[in-house]
């Protein structure tokens, strides 16, 4: 398994539209608009999981998320892998990735928002905070000090 940054036209750029258009996640479709209009700033990034050449799962690092009028950045979002690949902690390996380029950017700590239950807290993070998304949706919002 390989984790690796995907930018905009990249080898993998195309397999890994096709792939987010087509998964379960109901954000899935709006992840897929989203990226495919490329509109990253020049530090944000897509980190993809890969093996056999195939795309098993995917984050971002963000500098906002789903919960507006926030002071907290930058976000892991998108986080995803495929029902085949669950269960082999493939959902941290792409987050310490993501942790691992933050730290190179400056940042101390990083956030996640997410309506799941005592999912991210296995992976060290703690909630600080809530609010409603984009779709009134109450989420938590998570943060985790980059080590």
């Amino acid at each position: 398994m390989e984790i690796r940054q995907v930018l905009y036209k990249d080898e993998y750029w195309d397999k890994l539209i096709d792939f987010v258009k087509n998964s379960s996640w109901r954000e899935s479709p709006i992840i897929a608009k989203n990226w495919e209009k490329n509109n990253f700033l020049d530090w944000e990034r897509i980190f993809v999981a890969i093996e056999d050449n195939n795309i098993a799962g995917h984050c971002s690092l963000n500098e906002k998320d789903s919960v507006p009028d926030v002071e907290y950045t930058p976000y892991i979002q998108a986080v995803f892998v495929n029902e085949q690949f669950r269960g082999k902690r493939l959902s941290e390996k792409l987050i310490l990735c993501a942790m691992s380029y933050a730290k190179t950017l400056g940042f101390e700590k990083v956030y996640i928002v997410s309506d799941h239950k005592n999912f991210y807290e296995k992976y060290g993070f703690i909630k600080i905070d809530e609010g409603n998304d984009y779709r009134g949706e109450l989420q938590s919002i998570f943060v985790q000090k980059i080590q």
